[in-house]
């Protein structure tokens, strides 16, 4: 088994250790040695989990003190993906830091009139999903979509198309689970997306960019209780 996909299983080892043992935040995990005798691995593959999951919000380290618990993914997401592929769908978002907050620069910066009445259909089309009972996966797919193809460059589409799968067991999960928690919550989902396209009308580029690294890392952290 490759080193990548060793991580990954170590990776879903820890979140069913915070899981099974109802960790919370701010409780310690085992040491790396003691987690890499308990899967049989490497220290180096412990320690590039523990990496990773510190990327994705779940853990944080302490140096000199190890690694502690900083949110644990809600049990919802059992329902949209198995456990083994967290690893997998969640990594999805450091591509997605990358591709589509450059997307959304280019789109401030290049946008014709009629990609930005698309964007704004988009737009209204997920606020009216979203203020139902009706899934958004769809609608917020497509926004996301349309400012891909805003950028003028015809790679951006179909390489964000390569991610659909994942992103999509994502954006399924990340309405079901806000829509479990206050109205605010949903509310703050749509001032994100409202934000990164009231920049790209703008035509400002960085704020662009920036409202769309927000929006994703917001979205990352709805993931979690």
């Amino acid at each position: 088994m490759s080193e990548g996909r060793l991580a990954d299983r170590a990776y879903t080892e820890i979140v069913r250790i915070i899981n099974d043992q109802g960790m919370v935040s701010g409780d310690r995990l085992p040491s790396e040695a003691r987690l890499a005798d308990l899967f049989g691995m490497s220290r180096t593959i412990v320690r590039e989990a523990l990496a990773r999951l510190a990327s994705d919000g779940i853990t944080e380290a302490r140096r000199g003190a190890g690694s502690y618990v900083k949110r644990r993914p809600s049990d919802r997401l059992g329902s949209h993906m198995p456990m083994d592929a967290l690893a997998a769908t969640l990594g999805t978002y450091e591509v997605r830091f990358v591709l589509e907050a450059e997307a959304a620069r280019l789109a401030a910066q290049r946008r014709s009139h009629q990609q930005l009445e698309a964007i704004e259909r988009a737009l209204s089309a997920l606020r009216a999903a979203l203020l139902s009972n009706a899934p958004a996966h769809d609608e917020d797919w497509n926004l996301h979509r349309s400012i891909a193809e805003a950028t003028g460059n015809a790679a951006f589409p179909p390489v964000f198309d390569h991610l659909q799968d994942a992103v999509m067991q994502i954006l399924r999960a990340g309405v079901e689970i806000s829509r479990a928690r206050p109205p605010e919550v949903i509310g703050a989902m749509m001032d994100e997306h409202d934000a990164i396209v009231d920049a790209i009308r703008a035509r400002d580029a960085d704020g662009a960019a920036l409202a769309m690294r927000w929006h994703l890392s917001q979205g990352r952290k709805r993931l979690m209780p």
